[in-house]
């Protein structure tokens, strides 16, 4: 794969960005049914999970590489990404306690955005003492919440979804092949690390 193209993928379905992307879907492509939230508040949700999941640990991650704690922005040595990776999984598990908390919030975000939590913790405590692919592991949990999701549903309706998202990881998780920055097992395990996390909660009454 070209690199340029391998960069660019591996950019736009960053980790950080997923949740962002499932809560899209979640809040602007399920059925009335799922989502009860009225519509001019689900921008409010959407923006503040991208703050929370994103901004947020982006902006701590380049204070810390100004600090000197990492060497580069991206990440690229195994123990530059553990406090990027705290830092990501207090965020996560902070926007988590804002939707359990708040009975206005529909259940299924803080189901969703509880998986996606566990996700980064995995990779968290994994990172420790090996250089697993959070791509892998960020693109294996959000298949497996799409998965979920449809089994929660009435209707196959996220059948598109997951059919592109399984495109999608094969070619993110090729682009990070292309650039050397994992292995072929920690690409495969992450994803499939993820995918287990994703489905965790089968057979859940939604």
């Amino acid at each position: 794969m070209n690199n340029r193209l391998a960069m660019v993928l591996s950019v736009v379905f960053h980790p950080l960005l997923l949740p962002s992307y499932l809560f899209a879907l979640i809040l602007y492509f399920l059925p009335a049914e799922a989502v009860t939230l009225p519509m001019p508040a689900r921008r409010l949700v959407l923006l503040l999970v991208f703050i929370t999941t994103f901004l947020l640990p982006s902006f701590g991650t380049f204070l810390l590489q100004k600090a000197g704690v990492v060497t580069t922005f991206t990440l690229d040595a195994r123990v530059d990404r553990r406090w990027p990776l705290l830092m990501a999984a207090i965020c996560f598990t902070m926007t988590s306690a804002v939707f359990y908390r708040q009975p206005y919030f529909d259940r299924i975000f803080f189901l969703v955005m509880g998986v996606i939590t566990a996700t980064v913790y995995a990779t968290l405590v994994i990172n420790q003492f090996w250089k697993i692919s959070a791509h892998s592991i960020g693109l294996g949990g959000s298949l497996g919440i799409l998965l979920l999701l449809h089994s929660w549903l009435p209707e196959p309706i996220l059948v598109f979804p997951i059919v592109a998202f399984i495109v999608i990881s094969g070619a993110v998780m090729t682009a990070r092949l292309s650039l050397g920055a994992h292995s072929t097992k920690q690409i495969y395990v992450g994803f499939a690390l993820g995918l287990l996390v994703g489905i965790s909660l089968w057979g859940l009454p939604f």
